[in-house]
Parts: structure tokens; sequence; C-alpha cells
């Protein structure tokens, strides 16, 4: 169990997008990344991140489409696809459907899947993203500070959208590890990921997290 004291002295995983590769080892740490796709063109009207799990890959494979990555991650084949809300694959178990995504014009975009395992407390450096980010969480709580305020997503299955631009501090809450994707989609043209200084979090969901780590101690 962390401390309130430690709250604010845990070490940052790295940012969250990554040019390191994931590995077979899901041991919480750094964010690593599953994916990346290039595309060259977006489906038209409002666009959602599907997550459908496959018992294999050669199946996953032959539900996707031009805006599918196919990934293996958490003792699963994951289809990530990039489509209208009511777009399905043929086959598969539909997981969740997140959106709509903020997408700003450009001439072509880049999709990077990461992957994360963060213990309560972890973060990553504040940054900026050149495009939209997404966050789906199988399991563990979420927590996303920006100048704007907060969002918080509790529970299996939790997820939260930010706009492309402002900077940010996600961090993992709760009592238990978060386990998670996250999906950059931007600019092909831009970096997705660039470390700040220029803003500083208020600290928010260090709170939620000091208030979460608080009911847990003996007698609450």
């Amino acid at each position: 169990m962390l401390t309130t004291g430690a709250i604010f002295l845990a070490s940052p995983c790295l940012a969250q997008a990554t040019t390191r590769m994931c590995d077979v080892s899901e041991q919480a740490g750094p964010a690593c990344l599953l994916s990346h796709k290039h595309l060259p063109k977006l489906p038209a009207g409002p666009l959602y991140w599907h997550l459908d799990e496959f018992r294999s890959k050669a199946d996953a494979e032959r539900s996707a489409v031009q805006t599918s990555s196919v990934v293996e991650s958490f003792g699963s084949i994951w289809l990530f696809t990039l489509e209208r809300a009511a777009w399905r694959p043929r086959a598969g178990r539909h997981v969740s459907t997140i959106g709509p995504l903020p997408v700003k014009a450009a001439r072509t975009y880049s999709a990077e899947y990461l992957r994360s395992v963060f213990l309560p407390g972890a973060t990553a450096p504040l940054h900026v993203h050149s495009g939209p980010e997404a966050f789906y969480a199988l399991g563990g709580d979420t927590c996303l500070e920006t100048p704007a305020g907060v969002q918080i997503g509790r529970g299996n299955g939790n997820s939260l959208v930010i706009q492309a631009g402002p900077p940010m501090l996600l961090m993992a809450i709760g009592r238990s590890e978060r386990r998670g994707f996250a999906l950059i989609l931007h600019d092909a043209e831009q970096p997705p990921t660039t470390l700040t200084q220029a803003w500083q979090p208020s600290g928010l969901c260090a709170r939620e997290l000091a208030n979460d780590q608080a009911k847990a101690a003996p007698g609450k």
C-alpha cells in the first residue's frame, strides 16, 4: 500500500508513446508499443476505436479491415479497429467501442497502440499529443489530469478520451494494478508525443489516490 507521502515520490514511468516494442513480459513498468499502423485515410464520419477479442491470430486477421491492427496481449488476441460506431467484425467477441475520437484533418494518419501495467500511484511524465488519445483498462482505475480538470475511470473496462493539445498526467489510482491499452491517433507528419514541463498538475489524481488508499486502511 502506498502512503500519502509516497504518492508524490513515486518514480514516473516513461512517456506513454514509446518506440520500445512490447515483449512477452507483462510486469508493472513503463508503457510499450504494441503496434504502429500507417493510415493513408480514415473512414468518413464520427470515428470510434473498436476492441474485439479472438481465440487465434488467424481468426482476427480474417476479420480485419484496412484500419485494423492485430496484437497479442494479456493472454488474448486482439483486433483493434478504427471505424464507425455500428461497425462489427465478422467474428470474435466485441469488448468495447470508444469514442467518438476528436480527429483533426490531416493528409495521412498514424495509429500507435500501447500496452501498460501500472501499480497504483505510477504515472507517465507530463506530455502532449499531436492527436487524440484513448485509454482502455481491462482492470484497475484510471485518473487523467489536464489544465481543464480531471477524468476518472473506475472498474474493469473503463475508458477515457482526450483531444490533441493539452498537457496531461495519467495515473493509476485505486487499490490494484491497472492493466490497459492506449491509442494515439495522430497526424503522420507530426510526432505522436512531446514531453513538456510548461504545466504542472495540481494534484487532483494524487488526491484521488490518497482517498483510495485511506479507504483501504485498517478500520476504514
